[in-house]
Formats: C-alpha cells, structure tokens, sequence
C-alpha cells in the first residue's frame, strides 16, 4: 500500500501546483500541464505490461526497481531547474509507477486465500482512495507554505520505507521463475507505445483544440486506431505476447475489465468537476475547496473496512448494486447544488459519495480476480488498471469539454431574455443603473448595470452545466447495474482455474 500510495498521489498532488510551477520554471499555463501529461502518459504504456515484467524480472525484483526508480525520479523532479528538465523526470517517473499498482495488488492477491482477499484489499483500498484526496490538499498546502518542489521530495521517506518493507516481506511465487526466459517482443511493445501516447495526447489536449477541428488531432486518432488494430493482431498471433489478451477468455475479468473503466469515468469525473465548481462559483481558494472535498474520506475508509467484513460473506455483485445505488444518488445530490449553498451542503453527498468507494473497488477487484488463475493474475490487474487509468483520462476530458459546450448552449438559450421587451429585465436594468449613475454617472452607470447582468447570466450559465454534468455521472452511475449479470456467482468459491492459454 505505502508504493501504490506514493504512485497514486502523485498523479493529483501537482494539479493545484501548476500556476507555481510555471511561473517558477518561466514556463506559460498551457506548457506547465505537461508535467501531468508527461506522466501520464508514460504510466499508461508501463501498466498493461506490468504482468510480463514482473515475469521476466521477478515480481520482488521489479517492485523493488520500481519504488528505487521512482524514489529517485521525485528527487529530479524536486531539483528540476527547467521545464524540459521537470518533463523528462516525470517521464521516468511516470513509468517506474506503471507497475507498482498491478504488481501490489497481484502479491495481496495471490497472498491470501479466497475467502481473505476482500479484509486484504480493504485495507489496501485505503491507500488507493484516501491519497487522490489528500493530494490536492496537501499539494496547496505545501506550495502555499513551503515550495512546489516539496511535493516531490515528501515521496523520498515513503520510498525508502517502501522499498524496506518490500525487501523484508515480499517473496516471488514458484512460477515466477519459469516465465524469465522469454524473448521481449519489441513489435507489440511498439504498438501499444504509439497507441496510448497519441490516445492520452487527444484526451489532454483535444478541448483546448477544438477536438477533430483540429487537423493534428484527426491524425493522432487515425495512428492510435491503426496501432491499437496492429498490437491486438500481433498480441494474439505471437507466442511470447508483452500483454497476454487471451485472459479476456474469463468473463469475470472482461466484465470488471469494463466495468472499472465505467467507474473511472464516473469518479475521476466527479474529482475533477467539484473542485472547479468550487473556485469557480462559489468563490472558494483551493485550500477551502480540498476542505470541502476531503470528507470524502471518511466515509470511504468507513466503507473500506464493512466491505472487507462482507467479502466472502455476502455475494460480492449485492455489494457492488449497493455502492453503484450510493455513488448515484450522491451525484444526483450534487446535481442539487446552487449559488447560495453552504459548505454543508457539499460535505454531506461528499461523504455519501465516499461510502460508496468500499462497496464499489474492493468487491469488484476480488470478483474480477476471482477466477484467475494465479500465474496470470499480474497480467489481469495491469490491465485492469489501465482501464480506469483510461477511464479517468477519458472521464476527466468529457466532463471538462461538457461543461464548456454546456455553458455556451445554456448562455446562448438564457440570453433571448435580455431584451427590452422582456418587463423584468427592463425593470432591473432601470433600477440598477440608477443605482449605479448615482456613484459613477449615467453613462457609466448603464453599462455597469449591463455587465452585472451579464455577469450573472454567465453564473446561471455556468451553474447549468454542473448540474448538467453532475446528473449525467448520476446516470452513469446506473448504468452499471445491468453488467453485473455477467458476473459469474463466485460467493463461497475458492477460486476456479479457467482454461486457457498462460502465457
């Protein structure tokens, strides 16, 4: 947990430092988001074939390289005195944490019997769900108290603890051996390199572009189509494929495949528009917005350990109904939200939707993994990783293009009823100039009178396309409910070998 938690903060730890960043590295705005692209990026490419790296180095081995080599990256990162050189470290640092998800979560997986694995990944979902919220919190406060360069350096204790840990405890299984002396197959790794580089490029920067306005992102779409095309051909014809597709033969782990995807969405999704919702609207600092957001906290690690109890107990598709119905009815929650509310009012479907976390991640990773067989569970959780690191990228450029689009739409349908036929916009026009023509005149009191309406209009605007977005996760959220027939009934099993290939 210590390595995925270091991994997993960093992926939303900079987010609120990249104004600091820029202006300190002489950098614009727009050039300092590639410190999250970069990184991106890079762990993408890493996570599929985190299951045949571990194979070939050893799963200790690989684990160990990855928490030194990631260590040593944040140490760059932190001493980087250009934006070039910044970009290249979070590069590497990106792909040291690739395999410290999949790996961790395939050593809990294969350390603890059936029946066990749920109380095992409870206290390991903590990790994964309380640092993407404790990032951004801790992320300001160390910027605004310290410099942004100690959001990286705080990973070099937890590092060092990591590896210690690792080296003591953690021990490579007896199959692991046999699977070192496979050749690396370069074509496949090339591919899938291509693929989701130009695939996380479109997703970052699409908006900014005007999507396939832009001739360059018609291109990139084109090339990742025909190199995703081009690596599942070569993965399923090749004998010693670098990401093993024959395992989507298991229909638990297609369904949590998909569905994890599905949920990357709704709750990276979620992540990225509150906080905007927050500062935009409401006027919060980023400090007030992560204490809103935080007590997101609570109730998942509530939930985390009452899922872990009723894993093995209670068959695992109830419990992730339960979290699915929660998730929603907290995004319809937020869906309520307005311009007067207090902070109460976001805290409260903040909890509900962290109680949903538990009886969503840690039931549909057991019953993903369930009927896996255990030679192959590393190359099923790095793909299943990539799927809601996907998923997130995706969600997080949905919501940001809606809520864009959503606001011109709302503004342009709102706008019809500022004219002078309209009786109660004439009215406050009237009063409001005269109000204002007594401090600053009457000309000047007309047209300030005019841009406070504007200006409200644009809030009212602004403030439909969140409720717009937050109900659309809302129904998101739902539509996870009918996939999860496809999951086999496993409660009470001790986990069954599917047949097919394991390399």
């Amino acid at each position: 947990m210590l390595a995925t938690f270091m991994e997993v903060l960093d992926t939303s730890v900079a987010t609120v430092s990249l104004p600091h960043i820029a202006g300190n590295l002489s950098a614009t705005t727009d050039e300092s988001t590639w410190v999250l692209t970069s990184y991106l990026i890079s762990n993408a490419i890493v996570l599929p074939s985190s299951g045949w790296l571990s194979n070939m180095l050893g799963r200790k081995r690989y684990q160990l390289y990855s928490v030194c080599l990631f260590t040593l990256a944040s140490m760059w990162c932190g001493a980087s005195t250009s934006l070039a050189m910044l970009v290249v470290a979070r590069v590497v640092q990106g792909a040291a944490g690739g395999g410290l998800q999949p790996v961790s979560q395939a050593v809990l997986l294969e350390s603890f019997p059936v029946h066990k694995r749920g109380q095992a990944m409870a206290m390991y979902g903590m990790g994964i769900i309380v640092s993407p919220l404790v990032g951004p919190l801790l992320g300001g406060w160390i910027t605004d108290n310290y410099t942004w360069r100690w959001i990286f350096y705080i990973n070099v204790p937890v590092g060092i603890l990591a590896l210690l840990m690792i080296q003591t405890f953690v021990e490579d299984p007896p199959y692991i051996g046999r699977a070192r002396q496979k050749r690396i197959d370069y074509p496949g790794l090339g591919f899938l390199a291509i693929a989701l580089t130009c695939f996380q490029i479109v997703l970052d920067k699409g908006q900014e572009a005007d999507w396939f306005g832009a001739v360059w992102v018609r291109w990139l779409v084109a090339i990742a189509a025909i190199s995703m095309l081009a690596f599942i051909v070569r993965e399923l014809q090749t004998d010693s494929p670098i990401v093993n597709l024959r395992i989507f033969a298991d229909r638990n782990l297609a369904t949590g495949t998909f569905l994890i995807g599905l949920l990357g969405i709704i709750i990276y999704g979620t992540t990225t528009l509150l906080p905007l919702f927050l500062q935009d609207l409401i006027g919060y600092t980023a400090y007030q917005s992560g204490l809103a957001v935080s007590p997101r906290g609570i109730g998942a690690i509530l939930s985390m350990v009452i899922a872990g109890q009723l894993i093995g107990r209670v068959d695992e598709r109830l419990l992730i109904t339960i979290g699915v119905i929660i998730r929603g009815a907290s995004l319809f929650m937020l869906g309520d939200l307005n311009l007067t509310m207090s902070m109460g009012s976001v805290v409260w479907p903040n909890i509900v939707n962290g109680f949903a976390n538990g009886f969503l991640f840690v039931p549909l990773t057991t019953v993903t993994m369930k009927t896996l067989p255990k030679e192959l569970m590393g190359a099923g959780t790095g793909l299943y990783n990539l799927l809601r690191n996907m998923g997130a990228s995706f969600g997080i450029s949905m919501v940001t293009t809606l809520l864009t689009r959503g606001e011109q739409a709302h503004q342009n349908m709102l706008v019809a009823n500022l004219c002078a036929v309209n009786p109660v916009y004439w009215t406050s026009l009237q009063r409001l100039s005269h109000f204002l023509a007594m401090q600053s005149g009457t000309a000047s009191g007309l047209r300030e009178a005019m841009g406070a309406l504007y200006r409200n209009l644009r809030q009212q605007s602004m403030l439909s396309s969140y409720i717009d977005d937050f109900r659309l996760l809302g129904y998101l959220s739902i539509l996870c409910l009918p996939f999860l027939v496809f999951f086999r009934n496993t409660t009470g099993s001790r986990g069954r070998r599917t047949d097919f290939p394991a390399h």
